[in-house]
């Protein structure tokens, strides 16, 4: 319901804003711009779902012959203890819970591509347990807050941004970056765990949060050690050879378990490519309502609003010039993308303003893409307080990635 009521709110605010602006401004030109921007941003919804149609078609034919071949059950038997208190409400031997470790480990590697549709498959898994087909479970709810807060332990992306840009060093993000997405994944699942009842004082539970805590601290004491021009190629030869590992593995698990590798393959390919045009009445109608707001010009009100704010508080607003990427980030990946890869192009790329938006950047995930997409992918449209306790995960992010560079940086 509250994902209704937003989406409805972009129409709205984007109108009344272009109002004054014809108003006030006798600006003509702003209805053309929102129409034209309605019409790019379907456009590009079909595109970026023709896009996912090939990587969903390749890591869903992967993941059956995973499936059938044992593997995605031993993910889900080894992660059980953790997930088994996480997701109460999906049995222990599910594969939906090796499909959750797969999506989650391929966050972690800064791997998108192939973090969807192992994600879209763990929400098939999930909406099989699903009694009501309408309504997003406790289970599918977590889980969009895993993915929403976006833990990456490798930003490949930011970091090959910030050298396309000309940064001294593209790689110094990473440890603000790393900072900032840890933290909101852990805000993320401590406010989820307290909405779902679920008890904080369980030991299994803690050690899992401990440990996963003592790992973000070593990688950092690890990537802090080495030199400045290794960081970059280590972070990416571990992203990479881990990923190809996974692919050998379930071919090697097939072949000795005896079965048709290669017609599991396209079995699950099938299924991907049908997944990839039932999202697409989704993605157009996110990507459209966002298109107009920003094409309004209703994006830059608030961010001047905010800017006049801190400024009268007398709060150092050196950060604001990236507010527009903390906006933007839970509505459009490319759009946040956009506006970091701006910010280095005017102020440079290591200027402390770029370097705030590459951690903010970096902190989480596009919140409404991954609520169209996954719910859209089985047909839930009561998304319960999937869209709050998501933003609440983006907004500790940015302002996480926020600190974490005025220590690093400032």
């Amino acid at each position: 319901m509250a994902l209704n009521y937003i989406w409805m709110a972009f129409f709205f605010v984007a109108f009344l804003v272009a109002l004054g602006k014809t108003i006030f401004y006798g600006d003509l030109n702003i209805w053309g711009a929102i129409m034209s921007a309605s019409f790019n941003s379907a456009a590009t919804a079909f595109e970026i779902s023709l896009g996912l149609t090939g990587i969903l078609a390749l890591w869903l034919g992967l993941m059956k012959i995973g499936e059938r071949a044992g593997v995605i059950q031993f993910f889900g038997r080894l992660i059980s203890p953790l997930f088994s208190r996480l997701f109460p409400g999906i049995p222990k031997g599910h594969p939906a819970m090796g499909s959750i470790f797969m999506n989650v480990s391929a966050n972690m590697l800064g791997l998108d591509n192939a973090a969807t549709p192992l994600g879209l498959k763990a929400m098939q898994e999930m909406q099989s347990l699903n009694d009501k087909k309408d309504t997003a479970t406790d289970a599918m709810l977590m889980f969009l807050i895993l993915n929403a807060s976006g833990l990456c332990f490798i930003p490949i992306g930011i970091m090959m941004y910030r050298a396309q840009a000309g940064a001294s060093n593209p790689t110094d993000v990473f440890l603000p970056i790393l900072l900032a997405t840890f933290i909101a994944t852990f805000v993320g699942i401590v406010a989820m765990c307290l909405k779902q009842g679920i008890s904080l004082k369980d030991k299994v539970l803690l050690a899992w949060l401990g440990g996963l805590a003592l790992i973000v601290g070593g990688i950092v004491w690890f990537f802090s050690s080495l030199p400045k021009e290794q960081v970059e190629t280590y972070s990416s030869f571990i992203a990479n050879i881990l990923l190809f590992s996974v692919i050998v593995m379930f071919l090697g698990a097939g072949f000795r378990k005896r079965i048709n590798v290669y017609d599991s393959f396209i079995e699950g390919a099938k299924e991907g490519f049908k997944t990839a045009v039932m999202i697409i009445p989704y993605l157009v109608a996110i990507l459209v309502a966002i298109g107009m707001f920003r094409a309004s010009g209703a994006m830059d009100v608030i961010t001047d609003c905010m800017a006049s704010c801190f400024n009268f508080l007398g709060i150092d607003a050196e950060w604001v010039a990236a507010l527009p990427t903390a906006l933007m980030k839970p509505l459009s990946g490319s759009g946040s993308r956009g506006m970091m890869v701006d910010l280095m192009s005017t102020y440079g790329a290591d200027a402390f303003v770029s370097r705030v938006s590459a951690a903010i950047q970096g902190s989480t995930d596009t919140t409404f893409y991954i609520l169209a997409v996954y719910f859209g992918s089985v047909g839930v449209v009561k998304t319960r307080y999937a869209v709050p306790y998501a933003l609440l995960a983006d907004v500790v992010g940015s302002v996480a990635g926020i600190v974490a560079a005025y220590i690093f940086f400032h």
